[in-house]
């Protein structure tokens, strides 16, 4: 029987090594999660049922993976993603089935698909095509990053500024559209400029500029958006403001958004852009310009790509626009040990994983994501090579289990 006992010594060690090699071999393989053999003893049950007291040997009972956190590494690359805690990122492989990888060395196809090194495409959610935003519980398409095309420009529809107006300026006098302008203090004081677009993305200069004429009373002037004359446009009633409060006074029709034509070498933007300054105030502080917006771009070519802690994929522009292009979704499972591992750093579900859960990144248990890092092997090289070692002289020990088995048989077939 001990012969018995030491071949399955030998197998189980020799499976044993097999695991560590592979181990060690994969030290250096992103995301790659080590197995450990799990060894149980047989025993022989007699008739009746208790067993026959010697064990007959050993059997690798289960390859268990160990799926702790390998450490993150930094690598610089924008597409390059770390898992940090729980979580896998979702595949659609080139043959139309689903796996789950912790590998996160991403790259572009030619069509700007987010792939794997095998052509696997990275699932997420894609943007609300009408609002651009990204709403939870949606389906997971394959992330895709426009890399040719760009993103076209945007006609402006709505200019806001929040201005704080000097209530200790003096009222002004002279004229702001005399020839030459005769106004004192200049109408250039108390102004500002941005830049609005037409639906071609061609840029339309617009400067405000603000006149104190009053007790409380201010009048607001633009260049002329017409393009008529150079001669600064009055536009719309004068801005009255309560003095109690330094805000604009009820009633005043700058409460609401006003129209403010204007035109480029295209023809006159239509409709007519809306300006808010419903945010002014005239405090007894100095003229400021806390914000001062509008919602129209240029065209705009794909300059960068970032991945953000929550798995947003944004694309940066040569305009200046950050664009989200999808959010990378993870999966997690009941059991992970149930995972069936293939080859290229994936596992596919079982029904011993049970079904995969999905979700952002950094909500519910889901771990949050690292850009421009990948996540190291959670192989422990010293330890491998220690287990190593073991196992080699596990081997030999059952291997010399035999020889002196050999030598007892021996022993009895050569009595005289």
């Amino acid at each position: 029987m001990s012969f018995q006992q030491g071949l399955s010594g030998l197998s189980a060690s020799s499976q044993n090594l097999d695991v560590i090699g592979n181990n060690i071999a994969n030290a250096n393989t992103t995301g790659m999660k080590m197995s450990r053999a799990e060894f149980s003893d047989l025993y022989a049950s007699a008739m009746g049922g208790s067993n026959s007291g010697a064990g007959i040997g050993v059997a690798v009972g289960n390859v268990a993976q160990i799926f702790t956190q390998g450490n993150i590494s930094s690598t610089g690359n924008p597409l390059d993603v770390a898992i940090n805690n729980n979580g896998f990122f979702q595949l659609l492989t080139p043959s139309g089935t689903f796996a789950y990888t912790r590998d996160g060395a991403f790259k572009q196809d030619v069509n700007g698909n987010i792939v794997t090194n095998d052509g696997s495409k990275v699932l997420g959610i894609s943007p609300d095509p009408t609002t651009g935003a990204i709403l939870p519980g949606g389906a997971l398409v394959p992330l895709t990053l426009p890399t040719g095309s760009g993103i076209p420009a945007v006609a402006t529809t709505t200019i806001s500024a929040s201005v704080n107006l000097d209530a200790r300026a003096a009222t002004a006098t002279g004229s702001a559209v005399a020839t030459p302008p005769t106004l004192v203090p200049p109408l250039a004081t108390y102004g500002t400029a941005l830049t609005a677009y037409d639906g071609q993305g061609v840029p339309v200069p617009v400067s405000l500029y603000f006149t104190k004429t009053g007790l409380n009373t201010w009048q607001v002037y633009t260049n002329d958006l017409t393009g008529g004359t150079t001669i600064p446009q009055p536009l719309g009633a004068p801005m009255d403001f309560d003095p109690a409060t330094g805000n604009l006074a009820v009633g005043s029709p700058w409460l609401t958004s006003m129209s403010l034509p204007m035109s480029s070498v295209n023809g006159a933007l239509t409709p007519a852009p809306k300006i808010d300054l419903s945010g002014v105030s005239q405090f007894g502080t100095s003229f400021a310009v806390s914000t001062l917006s509008q919602n129209g771009q240029k065209p705009g070519k794909l300059t960068s790509i970032n991945i953000d802690t929550s798995g947003v994929v944004i694309g940066s522009y040569d305009n200046g626009k950050q664009v989200p292009a999808g959010q990378i979704q993870l999966a997690t499972f009941a059991n992970s040990q149930g995972l069936s591992p293939n080859s290229g750093g994936t596992w596919s579900s079982t029904p011993a994983s049970g079904t995969p859960v999905s979700g952002a990144p950094g909500t519910g248990n889901f771990g949050t994501l690292t850009s421009g890092a990948l996540e190291d092997s959670n192989v422990d090289l010293t330890k491998a090579l220690v287990d190593m070692m073991t196992a080699q002289r596990s081997y030999q020990a059952n291997a010399q289990t035999i020889k002196t088995q050999d030598q007892v048989m021996s022993t009895l077939v050569n009595l005289r």
